[in-house]
């Protein structure tokens, strides 16, 4: 599976140099963070019914069933690449890196089942004399992978890797758990059919990658590798939306099934590779455009948010129940089991990397719609508490890992432990 190759560092110009700056995290962090305080005034400013009017533009084949909002193409389509980073990312971790070891690997998929079950669990117990808002109990599950990444990039610098791979680990897992949450819950029907078909396609896509067969003559052939992979991934896009799945899962699938090891003859494994080449457009472009158009929450009276029940219920599930059941779980965990923490990180590493998987927004927004679609007063106020909560999430986790990240600074830096202690 062979894309342009890599280019060697004498012949880099202009652009090269641009897209090298998009594969930092810190670079696409700032972008997304961007694109997103632009939405978020817009939105709440004396324009924003221009904003609603742009991400309500359809453009798509009907027959297809894709004649998609601006909104929806950002969150189901674009997001799918970035998606699709991640998971080829967390292939070569499983491979070749820190998921290697089973009793690491473990650690953060314990910590994100417990970090979608406490946070619900709140939920139910704060709104359990409420039937009218009960059903949200799925929306303070959800990690927003992208803006908590972003958020770690750019605050985080500094930290020990082990972190972001353990952050990237429990966000996939939680994002699968809130597809099945929705799709059991919350849909009213899945079209078997089509998933199935994305199934075979998704066994095609891991064979053609294999060398072997039909695979070895596409890989000696002059044809180009992309034109069949790209056509195969869109094709297992469009089944995967068409089936009621959340359009996302098509890429993280895809990317776990990439190829990370070399076959004789190639410079470089389809894994690399394509990383190579994608990274700069999920950072450059996936990521900010689709935070331009998910981040438009009005702020609807903070005031009366704080009396209703199901924004409460979401801000405390969020802020609370993400850090107990991510860091106590992964805590209980090491000392019920086998399962082991990275040793270059801390205890207080995973609070703070807890309270940043805080960060609900797009999915939990997608849930709140779910959820009291019969219901615009409380829809209202349940966006408004996924927004109250990603921020003082947002805030609370950059305090606490600011200041880690500047402790292991300090340390690489060669002060001794006793000199760090303030930070």
């Amino acid at each position: 599976m062979s894309l342009d190759p890599i280019q060697p560092t004498t012949a880099r110009g202009a652009v090269s140099r641009f897209a090298d700056a998009l594969r930092s995290d810190s670079v696409g962090g700032f972008l997304l963070i961007g694109a997103a305080l632009v939405a978020l005034v817009w939105i709440n400013s004396p324009l924003g019914a221009v904003y609603e009017n742009l991400r309500a533009i359809t453009f798509g084949p009907e027959s297809l069933h894709l004649n998609l909002s601006m909104e929806t193409w950002a969150a189901d389509g674009l997001l799918a690449v970035f998606f699709f980073v991640v998971g080829n990312e967390l292939k070569q971790e499983f491979v070749h890196g820190e998921l290697r070891n089973p009793r690491r690997a473990m650690l953060p998929i314990v910590a994100a089942i417990c970090g979608m079950i406490v946070p619900a669990s709140l939920y139910a117990a704060i709104n359990i004399t409420s039937p009218d808002t009960l059903q949200g109990w799925g929306i303070p599950m959800a990690t927003d992978i992208a803006f908590a990444v972003a958020i770690l990039a750019v605050v985080g610098r500094g930290l020990p890797p082990a972190l972001r791979t353990f952050l990237l680990t429990l966000a996939i897992v939680d994002d699968l758990g809130a597809v099945i949450v929705i799709a059991v819950f919350y849909t009213s029907g899945i079209n078997f059919l089509a998933l199935l078909a994305a199934a075979v396609g998704l066994v095609l896509f891991w064979y053609l990658q294999r060398g072997k067969g039909l695979a070895a003559k596409l890989n000696a052939s002059a044809l180009p590798n992309w034109i069949v992979y790209i056509p195969l991934a869109l094709v297992i896009w469009g089944l995967v939306h068409e089936s009621g799945v959340h359009a996302t899962i098509a890429g993280v699938a895809m990317g776990l099934l990439m190829r990370t090891t070399k076959l004789p003859g190639e410079a470089y494994d389809p894994s690399h590779r394509v990383e190579h080449v994608l990274r700069p457009w999920s950072a450059g472009l996936a990521l900010p455009i689709f935070a331009f158009f998910s981040a438009g929450v009005v702020f609807d009276g903070v005031g009366e948010v704080l009396t209703d029940s199901a924004a409460l219920g979401i801000i405390a599930g969020l802020i609370l129940g993400k850090v107990i059941g991510i860091a106590g779980g992964s805590w209980l965990t090491t000392k019920l089991t086998r399962a082991e923490l990275n040793p270059s990180l801390k205890w207080i590493d995973i609070v703070g990397m807890s309270q940043l998987a805080g960060i609900g927004f797009t999915v939990s927004l997608l849930i709140s719609e779910l959820s009291f679609a019969d219901s615009p007063e409380h829809l209202a106020h349940a966006k408004t508490g996924v927004l109250v909560a990603s921020l003082i999430a947002t805030l609370l986790a950059s305090v606490i890992l600011g200041a880690r990240a500047r402790h292991y600074r300090r340390l690489r830096h060669g002060m001794s432990p006793a000199d760090t202690a303030g930070d």
